[in-house]
């Protein structure tokens, strides 16, 4: 089975397989295909795997057929660039966060606006599904982050505590804590069901978050450094640098490599446990804005 990153999809987004083609060390080739306008912000694979959404700078959203990478549909609704986009787990709905300040949830079978979610005063920077899909949380640059009731779109309650522009936020695997990346130099974990923060992690200039699949560790990604944190307790396991200054951090969905995307415009794959870097993937022309891990981690997409 050969190696490759698959397609390019629009300006700036990319496909790479990896897993354990990477383990056995395989070169990655690059395949060139036509899509956005405009620049790619946030990519994101439907929980079956069989989807790819890509959120622009163009105002739309499009999905993709992973099988063929062929345009299943373009949604368009945003007064502004798509910032964030993220598969409710039952795969049917899809949430997208906006400059001009709302979110939307998208019914994915047909393409159609479900609702819109308005509330934030400033860009949505990103928005999360909890691992349950009855809550959705959003980040903002007015500092604020929201917790949403996906079925009724009412606002169950706003996290205060930021000083500065919400960039990332992400649910831990078993939907009890939340994380949320800040321009003020922490990091914030905050109880769910109570919306008391929990405790705040001093880091860099975060730009993103994400849990590992066991729930156990954190992984930030600002500066020019990544950060694993013991979430039980708020203890910094390793640092990771790499990159120039960074943008994304993902897991593989068995927890062994991590992947960041860069301002170099490169995505490094990472071993988690001993910290070393696997291999470094170059291709894009500008910045790595958001990268996202098929189900089966045998695919990466990056916008």
């Amino acid at each position: 089975m050969r190696s490759k990153l698959i397609r390019r999809i629009g300006v700036a987004a990319a496909l790479v397989v990896l897993g354990a083609l990477v383990a056995h060390g395989q070169k990655p080739e690059l395949v060139v295909e036509t899509g956005h306008t405009f620049g790619v912000n946030s990519v994101a694979f439907s929980p079956d795997g069989r989807i790819l959404a890509s959120g622009s700078d163009d105002h739309t959203i499009k999905l993709w057929d992973v099988a063929s990478w062929r345009e299943l549909r373009t949604l368009a609704g945003h007064d502004g660039a798509v910032n964030s986009v993220a598969f409710s787990p039952d795969d049917r709905t899809l949430a997208s966060g906006g400059y001009d300040h709302t979110i939307k949830l998208w019914d994915v079978a047909s393409g159609r606006e479900l609702r819109t979610l308005a509330g934030h005063t400033k860009l949505v920077c990103s928005v999360a599904f909890s691992p349950d899909g009855h809550i959705l949380a959003s980040g903002s640059q007015d500092h604020a982050i929201k917790l949403w009731d996906v079925a009724s779109g009412r606002e169950l309650r706003t996290l205060a505590g930021h000083t500065d522009l919400v960039s990332s936020v992400a649910f831990s695997p078993d939907g009890h804590i939340l994380a949320s990346a800040s321009w003020d130099y922490t990091i914030k974990l905050w109880d769910v069901t109570s919306g008391r923060e929990l405790r705040t992690l001093a880091g860099h200039r975060d730009f993103s978050v994400a849990f590992s699949p066991d729930g156990h560790t954190l992984a930030t990604g600002g500066a020019a450094t990544i950060t694993l944190w013991d979430v039980a307790s708020g203890r910094e396991l390793r640092f990771l640098a790499g990159h120039s200054a960074l943008n994304f951090v993902a897991f593989s969905p068995d927890g062994r490599t991590l992947a960041s995307g860069g301002v170099d415009k490169t995505i490094t794959l990472w071993d988690v446990a001993s910290g070393r870097e696997l291999r470094s993937l170059a291709g894009h022309a500008n910045i790595v804005s958001s990268i996202a891990f098929s189900p089966d981690g045998r695919t990466l997409a990056s916008g």
